[in-house]
């Protein structure tokens, strides 16, 4: 009887430990991203501008504001004939046909007869991978002017040059330096080395710069440690022990 009445007994929602209705999270109706697959889905319109997708161009096609020739009519192009002011081109696809005068057969050796040798002033082309011989300009014949010849024999040389004046009969051999060309040495490194004085002051040696109080700076009169001294009192109030201090800097 007692497990039928519990039964019975509504249920208290604060027992509950399932989550409320605000944990479920439903997709969205509204919009286009993650709209609810089981609802109809309206069309979706933007006043934007179209953002650029890598799928279309940029620019696909005119906007309603675009400029439409006159000369475009719906059956095409209106056929009226226009006239310029500039030159006309030449047409570059015309072929241009050479005329009799073009020709110069004259310079035409005839067909079947032997050339002459013709010869060229140019230079001489590079010679082929295996046709690499020397031509004879290649060589050099040994120098036979000069004394420094060594397979025959030299005709003595002569040279036209001015002679050195070191070793010639015109060198004064008895020029010597006088005694300004010598410099004096200094006597203390071969002798015993003289005092030396300086004209600089002499500086004082490191102390105490402190200042020092004299003999008149102590007042022997003012001092009542060693002696007996009146009671002294106070123009201030005395405050009560049990009043609570001021504490302003709290430690953690």
């Amino acid at each position: 009887m007692a497990s039928a009445d519990t039964q019975n007994q509504p249920l208290i929602a604060a027992r509950e430990r399932g989550p409320g209705p605000g944990r479920y999270a439903l997709p969205s109706t509204v919009g286009y991203n993650s709209h609810d697959f089981t609802k109809h889905m309206n069309p979706a319109h933007s006043f934007g501008h179209r953002l650029e997708n890598p799928m279309f161009r940029k620019n696909c096609s005119p906007g309603p504001t675009y400029f439409i020739s006159s000369e475009i009519t719906r059956w095409g192009r209106d056929g009226t004939p226009a006239y310029s002011i500039s030159g006309r081109l030449r047409d570059i696809n015309t072929f241009n046909t050479p005329a009799p005068g073009t020709y110069s057969p004259e310079h035409v050796h005839p067909q079947g007869e032997r050339h002459a040798p013709a010869y060229s002033m140019g230079s001489r082309t590079r010679y082929r991978q295996h046709d690499n011989v020397p031509s004879p300009n290649c060589y050099s014949l040994p120098n036979l002017l000069g004394s420094k010849v060594a397979h025959t024999n030299s005709s003595p040389s002569y040279t036209m040059t001015g002679r050195s004046k070191t070793g010639a009969f015109s060198e004064d051999l008895a020029k010597t330096p006088g005694p300004n060309c010598y410099s004096l040495i200094n006597p203390d490194l071969f002798r015993a080395r003289a005092p030396a004085y300086s004209m600089l002051g002499r500086n004082e040696l490191p102390g105490d710069g402190t200042s020092k109080p004299g003999p008149g700076a102590h007042c022997p009169e003012k001092v009542v440690l060693n002696k007996k001294a009146a009671p002294k009192f106070s123009m201030g109030i005395r405050h009560s022990e049990y009043i609570t201090p001021l504490i302003i800097d709290v430690s953690d």
